[in-house]
């Protein structure tokens, strides 16, 4: 097996930061911390700087040159400075300034931010999606205003309902873009004990939603005919793409997780009007659950992980009431992968098997790897191998993840994806290698010429780091 392989040897140098104080917070770094590492010689991995706990998104204002990270639970800080040698961070905004308590996304375009989420209602049976903006420009208080709210739809009481999160704005700043997450693992009836009868996804769930950005005070209604009407459904069928990115020539992308079953990990080429298979499709692979005849059980599917929460509480079931595929849909495939790393898949015969050994494809990364980040080098400023390529970071580490670790201990890693266009399939295929290892929890990543500064998510507290790519 052609695998980038590398050696075992142990970093024994710990790096011993010292403490930094978050906006008088008291977020310390740890006392030792064995950094990421690079699989390439010409790549260099620093840290920057320790972070406050359950930080998600990272940005870079170009405009201003600021660099800004968010939280989940509400807070936004601003980092003085990322390039000095002990940088600070402020916090600029919490929960009770914007009003969305489960804050999933951010964006920033010419000083304005932007931000998105959800927030719990009617007594935790129901969600709303939110999304606002902040002009950054004054040296007062950032003023606020509204992008959208929706009206109430029906949340759940599993780890599955993903909600409203990744945000991206289009290169010639028309319009923004959000990701509104499934709001069950595979399609199945989540009725949150009876609340909401028979409901699976909705008109406000696995879908990328497109805005004008100067959008104000929208309330987005539970009426897909509707929605669809108005122009602000973009695509359709996609599971929870955590993160969207546009590449140099203004495609855009997205890295989606899939469910508990053995489905591959995708990236999708997103585009206007376009359905992506969810939830009868996914990872390339058909969903079970839609035939009425399916008996899951892990003796005889061996796609059913028996350590998979989806199967535990019995979301994997007979399920004759399935909807059928909506007449005259056809699906858009994902990005296939053509090796040589995270290209693990399991194959119809129910073996584990390496597309690099058995010339297959598979779309696109190795199953519940969790592909978070994502980024484009869209300015050409990397070196000819990377140059104008995409890089994504999976959050699982295949040693430590029980759904994972059947296909590999790789992970928790940094991949170049050097995509190429296929005309005879109007679609893309990636190479993809891995270039850094080590992270831990990482959640997001920004590009600033040649530097990507990661952010990692941390109940105590989390960490950035820099990782300088040859130029």
């Amino acid at each position: 097996m052609n695998k980038y392989t590398f050696s075992n040897k142990i970093l024994l140098t710990v790096l011993v930061l010292s403490a930094a104080i978050l906006n008088a917070q008291n977020i310390r770094a740890p006392k030792a911390l064995l950094p990421p590492v690079a699989l390439r010689p010409d790549i260099k991995v620093e840290h920057v700087m320790a972070v406050a706990p359950k930080s998600v998104r990272i940005l870079y204002d170009k405009s201003t040159k600021a660099v800004y990270f968010t939280c989940y639970d509400g807070e936004v800080y601003r980092i003085k400075n990322i390039h000095a040698e002990n940088p600070l961070a402020e916090k600029i905004l919490s929960v009770d300034d914007h009003g969305i308590p489960r804050l999933q996304g951010a964006a920033i375009y010419k000083n304005t931010l932007f931000l998105t989420g959800n927030t719990k209602v009617n007594n935790g049976l129901g969600n709303k999606g939110r999304m606002v903006r902040y002009d950054l420009k004054s040296n007062e208080k950032p003023v606020m205003s509204v992008v959208f709210n929706t009206v109430e739809y029906g949340t759940n009481r599993t780890v599955f309902d993903h909600g409203w999160n990744a945000l991206e704005i289009s290169p010639d700043g028309k319009y923004i873009f959000v990701n509104s997450g499934a709001r069950t693992d595979h399609g199945e009836v989540q009725d949150n004990n009876g609340a909401w009868p028979n409901a699976r996804n909705g008109a406000l769930t696995s879908k990328i939603f497109r805005f004008p950005i100067d959008s104000k005070d929208l309330i987005l209604p539970d009426d897909e005919a509707k929605l669809k009407a108005d122009g602000y459904i973009f695509a359709d069928g996609i599971r929870n793409a955590y993160d969207l990115a546009f590449d140099g020539a203004g495609n855009l992308f997205g890295v989606s997780n899939s469910s508990d079953y053995d489905h591959n990990e995708d990236m999708f080429w997103i585009r206007h009007g376009h359905h992506y298979g969810f939830p009868w499709v996914v990872g390339g692979i058909e969903n079970p659950q839609q035939y009425p005849d399916w008996q899951p059980n892990p003796d005889t599917d061996p796609f059913i992980p028996r350590s998979a929460h989806a199967w535990a509480v019995r979301y994997f079931r007979n399920d004759p009431d399935f909807p059928k595929i909506p007449a005259g849909v056809k699906f858009s495939p994902g990005i296939q992968n053509l090796g040589p790393d995270a290209n693990e898949y399991r194959g119809h015969s129910g073996k584990i098997l390496d597309g690099d050994l058995t010339g297959v494809t598979v779309s696109t990364f190795t199953p519940h790897s969790s592909p978070l980040a994502l980024f484009f080098d869209s300015k050409k400023n990397l070196s000819k191998d990377l140059r104008g390529d995409g890089f994504t970071i999976r959050y699982s580490l295949g040693a430590r993840s029980a759904l994972m670790k059947p296909f590999t201990d790789q992970g928790a890693d940094l991949l170049h994806l050097d995509l190429s266009y296929d005309k005879g399939t109007d679609n893309y295929f990636v190479k993809t290698k891995r270039i850094v290892e080590g992270f831990n929890g990482a959640t997001d990543a920004v590009m600033i010429k040649n530097n990507v500064f990661v952010i990692e998510y941390g109940a105590a507290g989390g960490n950035i780091w820099k990782i300088s790519l040859p130029r």
